[in-house]
């Protein structure tokens, strides 16, 4: 076989390869190979939608898909704040006057003013930026996020996350 028919073969088996590798993805989606960002010890036996939003968290960033994992990290942000609120029966307290959740600029304004509870200075610290980074993803033409963006706020993402499950009452 010529070196052509040696390429045109290699490549042929690489398209079926991957074929079936996309063909065969479950509706629910994969597992992520890998726990950079967040742990899955940290939201296991949660709810399901929390695991699976971790699962895209993990799965975009060793895809090297930063825009997706802020923008993923921002909506756990915002699913965890409405969680401690739910748990406290709080939940009208972060409705507008149609009866939709605020958004989080908003959402993080209330959760760091609530009476209900204490938070605790880290993960003050830590909301604001997690919502920096999902915002400029998700809304800025362009700015688009890389590895060290995501690095820089791994650590804030635990404390955030693991405060928030517990004032949540979830874990």
């Amino acid at each position: 076989m010529s070196d052509l028919g040696i390429d045109y073969f290699k490549r042929s088996q690489q398209l079926q390869s991957d074929f079936l590798r996309f063909a065969n993805v479950p509706e629910e989606g994969l597992p992520a190979e890998t726990h950079q960002v967040l742990a899955s010890s940290l939201t296991r036996g949660t709810r399901g939608y929390i695991e699976k939003i971790a699962n895209q968290i993990n799965g975009c960033f060793e895809k090297g898909w930063f825009d997706g994992c802020a923008v993923m990290i921002r909506r756990l942000v915002e699913t965890l704040i409405i969680e401690c609120y739910e748990s406290h029966g709080l939940q009208q307290n972060i409705k507008d006057q149609n009866g939709d959740y605020l958004f989080l600029r908003d959402l993080i304004t209330s959760m760091l003013g609530e009476t209900g509870w204490t938070i605790g200075r880290n993960c003050k610290q830590a909301l604001p930026k997690l919502k920096d980074i999902g915002d400029r993803s998700a809304h800025s033409r362009r700015y688009t996020a890389n590895k060290k963006d995501i690095e820089k706020i791994v650590d804030d993402l635990r404390v955030a996350t693991q405060e928030l499950l517990y004032l949540a009452k979830l874990k």
